[in-house]
């Protein structure tokens, strides 16, 4: 099974050949100014800054479309309904239903937010490698014990997708149909579930003990992984002023605001 987040990995744009370690640095930090802004006026601005990152990133438009599908059903609900719930300003009904300015400006700020963070994350994981951003995460000071984690959950899980296809494949060989719902259907899924959680256990075992035979926990850190070079700290510090910028901006029209009303 490939997880496919990091299929254009190996492109040539500014992002990939950023480093990796000021790259987790630098995207991160930005991710925590888009979460701390408030502000409606400042979508723009957070949007514009997603945008520029996306096209430098020179990932392709399809490559976004298909990653957001997935953690856009978890905001949506909200989104849908915090319009009708939220409130006090009726601008329309429909029905019994009143559609409320206060909710409706709420689930855009939530929704646009939402969109530039998860394409930030995205970005990021689509311009580097896994392996790579596991390794600086290392380098950066992760324990590591989650490290190691980390990179066994990433080893193996390509081996449990293997070991579903070939399970899944075997039982439609002998007539199962995957997309039927029924009661003996749900029993065998239940039962698939449990045999690979069984697989996986064991599996986890046998690494561990290859592992330890092998004197895991006796190695020091690994040294020179990542090289750093003059372009990586700027781009690191245009980043972070940008994360700035936009911080005071929310927080100068947020002052302005109550200047306004006092």
């Amino acid at each position: 099974m490939k997880l496919g987040i990091d299929e254009y990995a190996s492109l040539n744009s500014p992002l990939h050949r950023w480093d990796a370690r000021y790259k987790l640095v630098g995207l991160i930090i930005l991710v925590f100014a888009f979460s701390f802004l408030r502000d409606l006026r400042m979508l723009l601005a957070m949007v514009l800054v997603t945008a520029a990152i996306y096209i430098v990133s020179g990932l392709p438009a399809r490559f976004i479309l298909r990653w957001l599908r997935f953690p856009s059903f978890i905001i949506l609900v909200i989104v849908l309904t915090l319009p009708f719930l939220s409130g006090e300003t009726v601008i329309a009904n429909l029905g019994p239903l009143a559609l409320h300015q206060e909710g409706l400006l709420a689930a855009l700020l939530i929704a646009v937010r939402f969109v530039c963070i998860v394409t930030v994350g995205i970005t990021l994981l689509g311009t580097t490698p896994l392996l790579n951003s596991i390794k600086a995460m290392r380098a950066l000071g992760l324990p590591l014990i989650m490290v190691d984690m980390a990179l066994l959950a990433f080893r193996y899980l390509h081996e449990l997708g293997q070991d579903l296809g070939r399970m899944l494949t075997s039982m439609r060989l002998r007539g199962f149909r995957q997309h039927s719902f029924s009661p003996a259907g749900l029993k065998t899924f239940a039962w698939l579930s449990g045999s690979l959680l069984v697989r996986s256990y064991e599996r986890s075992e046998w690494v561990y003990k290859a592992m330890i035979l092998r004197g895991y926990g006796q190695s020091s850190r690994p040294q020179g992984e990542f090289k750093t070079h003059p372009a990586d700290v700027f781009i690191l510090v245009a980043v972070a002023l940008t994360a700035a910028a936009l911080v005071a901006g929310d927080i100068l029209l947020g002052h302005n605001i109550a200047a306004i009303l006092q």
